[in-house]
């Protein structure tokens, strides 16, 4: 009887041990939640029909400011962007903690019209696609070389907040780039 009952603990020991080991290697495997396609995405504020894409080249000048608002380079030499008029949008990457989150990011006027989590990679993190967070950016414009506001954080997310944050930030930038330079071209 007594070895019986051993071996059945054993058993049960061996199988937690496997249970546990195997929820252990699914939160330490790659989370890809696509909550919607960069193209549906474009697609949706574009009324149906995305304009052509267009280019803003990192340029030596534009670098430094760039780095100052990322916190490190971009390691990219150009950025696409899709715009009608004087809306822009951008679908953006930053790392969380180890992998990229895919945001789409809509200016018009100088101001986020909308702040989208696209793509979420991260094991943890994933609350700043909730639009109790991203609503916080709406209307959200630089005031110099800030955000007009704070972001309130999300506690257990905080490396995802910021990833939203600074490129939110970073699209709001280069939409200051992309709108100057087509007003200084008709000049």
């Amino acid at each position: 009887m007594r070895a019986t009952i051993h071996s059945v603990t054993l058993g049960l020991c061996g199988l937690l041990f496997m249970a546990f080991a195997s929820a252990e290697m699914t939160a330490d495997s790659s989370v890809h939640s696509v909550y919607q396609q960069p193209a549906d995405f474009l697609q949706e504020v574009f009324a149906g029909e995305a304009p052509t894409p267009e280019v803003l080249w990192i340029t030596k000048s534009l670098r430094p400011e760039v780095e100052r608002i990322m916190g490190h380079s971009l390691g990219v030499l150009r950025v696409r962007y899709w715009r009608r008029g004087e809306r822009t949008a951008w679908i953006l990457d930053e790392i969380g903690k180890d992998k990229p989150i895919t945001t789409g990011i809509v200016i018009d006027d100088g101001r986020i019209e909308r702040t989208k989590v696209l793509i979420f990679r991260e094991s943890r993190g994933w609350e700043v696609r909730y639009p109790a967070f991203v609503e916080q950016f709406k209307g959200a414009e630089l005031e110099g070389k800030r955000l007009d506001r704070r972001i309130d954080g999300i506690t257990g997310a905080t490396l995802s907040v910021h990833a939203v944050t600074k490129v939110s930030h970073l699209a709001l930038f280069f939409h200051q780039r992309v709108t100057a330079t087509s007003h200084s071209d008709l000049q």
